[in-house]
């Protein structure tokens, strides 16, 4: 199926006499008629549901559409974008370890990889996304499990290399795993370019509404565990799971099934039923938003790189891009609605124009059906320096604009009347 075709109809078929729209199953628990259906339930957890803390069946309806949408073998939905970098990440990596990432990636991530995860003995050396891949080699440890990065980074805008991202993993015998939040499915095809696990934090673009916190996992199923001795997890027998042995009983999918079965279990990071409903819903009109999201952010885009009072003006989008020609080649229909642009004063001038704007709100989100800003440096970056900020392409005047569904010429009146109070 098309994809527009695809977020509507996949992962869910009614059967004669049943509901047309995805059911919301509110239940915690299923009922088995002998105890060795149960029995094989443990032994072969894809065939059915134990418990609604690892998997549910609206949610799994909606982790198989991510899945049919992203070309992937299996998703795993979770309570949050950021819990669904964790669990990809300690599905990989345990103390003792290390990872590559991207330097230009959300900053909540940046703690995550730098901060928490160093608490459990994970370590991370950050690369620039626009890194060779001998400089991407050259980060990599023996005791490196993976190498991680954003599609387009959250507030950078920077557009990943998949290519050399994926060149550089690979050769050392590991997965490149990519938060492809801001583009959605819709916009970039990252296992296309060689990207073996996805995330996204569903509480955006696919939510598109902000009513729902979240996040997926997806597996493309191409890494090719078993011959890799660096993961012996997904080779030997878990003991802690009956012995199953991940690459040899679930094949390509072993990635998602051990994440399922080793982290959700012990973690129960799993969404309600209600929020796995919602979510189905406005998939079903992605492509749609999608669409305009983008419109109204190249004309927005275009507007403010010719106002004065702007310093500068990021959206891949525009030819004065550095990362325009890595753009038109893994993002042909666009980047997304959000842009980030430098005021002109720095610091405080970016807050004050904030402040002036009225449609568009000062929201700590992004990827909304309604027009929203932030200023990083005061917000979401607020533990780094200026110079750390600096390091993940953030100026301290850099606004985070996210062009909502609204009609641009709106947004563009909202800007210049603000711009205009702070003159």
């Amino acid at each position: 199926m098309d994809i527009k075709t695809a977020c509507i109809h996949a992962g869910y078929e009614a059967a004669n006499g049943e509901p047309r729209a995805l059911p919301i199953n509110l239940s915690t628990t299923f009922h088995y008629e002998s105890t060795d259906e149960v029995a094989h339930l443990f032994d072969r957890p894809v065939d059915g549901h134990i418990y609604s803390r690892i998997s549910n069946p609206t949610g799994s309806a909606v982790e198989e559409k991510i899945a049919a949408l992203e070309g992937g073998v299996g998703a795993m939905l979770t309570t949050s974008g950021q819990m669904a970098n964790l669990v990809a990440i300690m599905n990989l990596a345990a103390a003792g370890d290390h990872v590559v990432s991207s330097a230009a990636i959300y900053g909540g991530t940046v703690n995550l990889l730098a901060v928490t995860l160093k608490r459990f003995g994970i370590e991370c050396t950050f690369v620039s996304p626009r890194a060779t891949v001998e400089e991407i080699a050259a980060a990599i440890r023996p005791n490196t499990k993976l190498v991680f990065g954003e599609s387009v980074a959250n507030p950078a805008l920077a557009v990943l290399d998949f290519e050399s991202y994926a060149t550089a993993a690979h050769a050392a015998g590991l997965p490149l795993v990519v938060d492809n939040t801001f583009p959605t499915p819709v916009l970039c095809r990252p296992f296309e370019w060689g990207v073996d696990v996805v995330t996204h934090s569903t509480t955006k673009y696919m939510d598109g509404h902000a009513m729902t916190v979240g996040g997926v996992v997806v597996d493309s199923g191409n890494f090719d565990w078993a011959s890799s001795d660096k993961f012996p997890d997904f080779n030997e027998p878990d003991e802690s799971y009956h012995g199953v042995v991940y690459s040899r009983d679930f094949g390509r999918a072993a990635f998602i099934v051990k994440a399922r079965y080793q982290l959700m279990r012990d973690l129960g990071v799993y969404p309600p039923a209600t929020n796995a409903f919602i979510l189905n819903e406005t998939l079903e009109t992605l492509p749609l938003r999608m669409r305009q999201h983008v419109e109204s952010a190249q004309r927005v885009a275009e507007w403010l790189e010719a106002r004065p009072e702007v310093a500068s003006v990021n959206y891949p989008g525009l030819a004065s891009s550095p990362d325009h020609e890595l753009a038109e080649k893994y993002l042909p229909k666009g980047s997304s609605g959000v842009i980030s642009f430098v005021v002109a004063g720095g610091r405080d001038k970016a807050a004050a124009l904030c402040d002036h704007f009225g449609m568009i709100a000062i929201e700590v989100h992004v990827a909304d059906s309604r027009s929203c800003c932030l200023h990083p440096a005061s917000a979401t970056h607020r533990q780094l320096t200026d110079e750390q900020l600096v390091a993940c392409g953030i100026e301290p005047g850099m606004i985070r604009l996210s062009c909502g569904l609204e009609d641009a010429g709106d947004i563009i009146a909202d800007l210049d009347q603000a711009f205009a109070a702070i003159a």
